[in-house]
């Protein structure tokens, strides 16, 4: 399990470091187009770490907003409500239809998203390192 831990953390910070740079870069709508692009996938793996991370700890959760709740109550994400408007934006990416939703979406990915999952990925990191008495 330790080992998937690692592998699940290391491809989400990955993942999250790219978001970072890309939309850092992003100059027409073409590249923010790929930018929420990216945040999707970089949420998918964002609440499936904290699933593992969950998990580790000895409890469970299903999909993303349970597995938020649970590691919220678990003290391995601290940015609740914002994790949660970040999942809510991140169902809207899979149905948008106008440009205004798009650029709005890319925005808060920029203002708010970005440095909430690397704040996420920094927690994650700390909270699951091994202990010297077991778990982190």
């Amino acid at each position: 399990m330790a080992d998937e831990l690692t592998y699940g953390l290391a491809k989400f910070r990955a993942a999250a470091d790219r978001l970072r740079e890309s939309a850092g870069r992003a100059v027409d709508d073409l590249d923010r187009d790929g930018v929420i692009k990216r945040f999707e996938f970089t949420f998918e793996l964002f609440w499936k770490a904290l699933k593992l991370a969950v998990e580790y700890e000895g409890f469970d959760c299903a999909g993303p907003r349970s597995c938020i709740k649970e590691a919220v109550r678990r003290g391995i994400l601290e940015d609740g409500e914002e994790a949660l408007d970040m999942l809510d934006d991140r169902n809207k990416t899979t149905h948008i239809y106008s440009e205004e939703t798009a650029r709005e979406i890319f925005d808060r990915i920029k203002e708010r998203h970005v440095s909430l999952l690397a704040r996420a990925a920094l927690r994650l990191e700390d909270k699951t390192k091994p202990s010297e008495g077991g778990r982190g």
